[in-house]
C-alpha cells in the first residue's frame, strides 16, 4: 500500500489519478498537517470514487501536547470527520514530556472505533524517547497502524529502527514508513524493514506570483521555490507506484 500525503481536494484528485488507493487528507501541509475542513472531505469523497481517506485531526502546528481547549476541538473534528466519510483518523497525543498522553489518545481511539474506522498514530511517535514502550502502550490501546519515521527526520535514516519494530510489532499492529520517502527509495525501505506500507508527498513546486509584494512575503518555499507552493504529483505519484509494484 502507498499512502500519499494531500493537502487539498487538487492533491488528493492528483494522488487518485495517479493510481493511489489511501491517502492522508489535511490541511497545511508546511506546518506539518492540520485538521481538513469538511467540505474539502467531502468533495474529494465525492469525486474520487473508491479511495481510502484517512483523515488528520490536529488543531494547531509545533508540537503535540494539548491543553483541555485543543482537545475539545480535536474531539468534535474527529466525531465530525467520521461522521462524514472519512476512512480512518491520524493523531497523536503527547504529555510534555514526550510520554503518551493515555487518557486523550484513549478517548479519540474510541471515538473512531466506535464510527467503525481505523485509528493511525501520526508521527508524533517520532518525538517519544522510548518506541518500544510506546508501541506496546499504542498496540494495548487498540492503535491500528503506525506512522512513523524511526525517530529520524527521515524514513531512509530511521529504517533500521522501522525494521525492529516491524519484527517485533508487526503481527500487533501495521506499521507505516513516512518522511522523505520517494520512488528512488521506497522499495529499498520496504524490502529491507519488511513492511508493506509507505507514505509519500509525492510532492512539485507551483509557481503562485502573488506570494510576494514589494514589501510583504507570505513565503514558506525557499530559494527558487519562494514564489511557489507544494503540490501533490500526479507523475510522481506513478512512478512511486510502479517502483514497488503496485
Amino acid at each position: 500500500m502507498v499512502e500519499i500525503c494531500c493537502g487539498s481536494f487538487y492533491d488528493a484528485l492528483m494522488a487518485y489519478k495517479g493510481g493511489a488507493k489511501r491517502i492522508e487528507l489535511n490541511s497545511g501541509l508546511n506546518l506539518g498537517g492540520l485538521t481538513p475542513s469538511i467540505g474539502t472531505l467531502e468533495i474529494v469523497k465525492e469525486n474520487c470514487n473508491g479511495l481510502k481517506i484517512v483523515a488528520m485531526v490536529r488543531p494547531r502546528g509545533a508540537g503535540f501536547c494539548y491543553c483541555d481547549e485543543d482537545f475539545y476541538v480535536m474531539e468534535r473534528d474527529c466525531i465530525e470527520l467520521v461522521k462524514r466519510g472519512a476512512d480512518g483518523i491520524a493523531f497523536g497525543c503527547l504529555n510534555n514530556d514526550c510520554t503518551i498522553n493515555q487518557y486523550q489518545n484513549e478517548k479519540i481511539i474510541y471515538i473512531i472505533h466506535e464510527y467503525g474506522k481505523e485509528a493511525v498514530f501520526h508521527r508524533a511517535f517520532d518525538c517519544v524517547e522510548n518506541p518500544y514502550e510506546t508501541i506496546e502502550k499504542l498496540i494495548d490501546m487498540g492503535v491500528d497502524r503506525l506512522l512513523t519515521s524511526g525517530l529520524k527526520e527521515k524514513a531512509y535514516d530511521g529504517r533500521f529502527l522501522i525494521k525492529e519494530l516491524q519484527q517485533k510489532y508487526g503481527d500487533k499492529i501495521e506499521i507505516l514508513a513516512g518522511s522523505g520517502i520517494n520512488y528512488k527509495n521506497a522499495k529499498e525501505i520496504m524490502d529491507y524493514t519488511g513492511i508493506s506500507q509507505v507514505h509519500s508527498s509525492c510532492k512539485e513546486w507551483i509557481f503562485d506570483n502573488t506570494t510576494k509584494g514589494q514589501n510583504v512575503s507570505y513565503a514558506f518555499g525557499i530559494g527558487e521555490n519562494e514564489k511557489c507552493y507544494d503540490a501533490v504529483s500526479e507523475k510522481l505519484v506513478r512512478e512511486l507506484l510502479k517502483s514497488v509494484g503496485e
